[in-house]
């Protein structure tokens, strides 16, 4: 878990205008800078879920289902980006996490995010494979923008899968059955 996000070249656009590299972030309210690893763990306990934005080809040169492991267990729910690396995104959904994509032309940066907005994303209990959704982004002014995005559940295997919280518990309640 401590490894998930802490590649020395990832890079954090909630640290500053270029973005920090290495595995920092801010929490907030707090506004305080710290590990990626130790902000979720404050988050977890808060009972925060968390959200990922991200740009294109998302997961691409991850260690595969490690990282999507890593991503589940620090409470990341779903990943919005503009575009997936194809096993990654498949991996995301065995773990439970569901991944979407952003409308083209639009993108993190184009939303004006800073990582002080909230997100909510309605009508995950009733989601289909590549349903059209909304993000509702809460700005930290209380603006609100309604984001379309594209549920990246591709099949309904893959449906089975995010609604048991990951393949593993799949597999585990069918063998329980």
């Amino acid at each position: 878990m401590r490894g998930t996000f802490a590649n020395i070249r990832i890079r954090n656009h909630m640290l500053g205008e270029n973005g920090k590299e290495g595995g920092f972030t801010i929490h907030y309210p707090s506004k305080e800078e710290m590990s990626i690893y130790d902000a979720a763990m404050q988050y977890k306990a808060e009972g925060v879920p968390l959200v990922i934005f991200a740009g294109v080809e998302y997961g691409n040169g991850s260690s595969r289902d490690w990282a999507a492991k890593g991503t589940n267990l620090l409470g990341v729910r779903a990943v919005i980006a503009q575009s997936f690396e194809r096993i990654h995104r498949s991996n995301l959904v065995g773990m439970g996490v569901v991944p979407f994509t952003l409308d083209e032309g639009t993108s993190w940066a184009s939303l004006g995010l800073k990582g002080d907005e909230t997100v909510t994303i309605d009508g995950l209990e009733t989601i289909k494979p590549r349903q059209k959704m909304v993000a509702k982004v809460t700005y930290a002014d209380g603006t609100v923008k309604d984001v379309p995005i594209l549920c990246r559940i591709d099949t309904l295997d893959e449906l089975d899968y995010f609604k048991n919280g990951g393949i593993l518990q799949y597999v585990l309640r069918d063998l329980a059955a």
